[in-house]
């Protein structure tokens, strides 16, 4: 095979790459959910204050050096948390938009750090035979570059696992 033809091989799945990336959604989405033998009530409190998040989010351990900084009022409506750290949480904001108590948590999310993202986060607490079904879903868009990456990395999957683990902690978490 010439170089001029391995070039051109090159060439064409470079831009195969590139339109599949372009085609692909202008915005994500992700959901876990677990049913969890507690009240409702009792989860809502772990979830709605910023000052829990340690004992159940998955992110709070990948940075014993991370700096946490919660912002007026610790839960509910307007509370805010950021955080700065290491490559594997990066630097970051979250506001808590809304609540519903004991049913709903919705989040505001500013990635600024390893890339610039802004999304929303929503825990919805279902009663349910047993416990309380609790779901972790975050949606967003999708910039080109978060397409690019998606072509390559399932975010299904990483975030997925993140919530999975973050969920199960929140079970252990309310037993405690």
């Amino acid at each position: 095979m010439s170089l001029s033809a391995i070039i051109l091989l090159i060439l064409v799945v470079f831009v195969a790459i590139l339109v599949y990336a372009w085609t692909r959604p202008d915005t994500f989405s992700v959901q876990r959910s677990l049913t969890i033998a507690a009240p409702a009530e009792k989860l809502f409190a772990f979830i709605n204050d910023f000052n829990r998040w340690p004992d159940w989010s998955p992110y709070e351990h990948r940075d014993p050096n991370m700096k946490r900084t919660i912002g007026g009022a610790s839960n509910g409506k307007g509370a805010t948390y950021a955080w700065e750290g290491n490559k594997n949480v990066g630097k970051g904001r979250m506001e808590i938009l809304d609540t519903q108590p004991p049913s709903l948590i919705t989040i505001k999310l500013d990635f600024e750090q390893p890339f610039e993202a802004h999304n929303v986060a929503e825990l919805t607490l279902q009663p349910v035979a047993g416990g309380t079904n609790v779901t972790w879903a975050m949606r967003g868009p999708a910039s080109f570059m978060t397409k690019l990456i998606g072509s390559f990395m399932n975010m299904d999957k990483m975030v997925g696992k993140d919530f999975e683990a973050g969920l199960a902690k929140l079970k252990d978490a309310v037993k405690s």
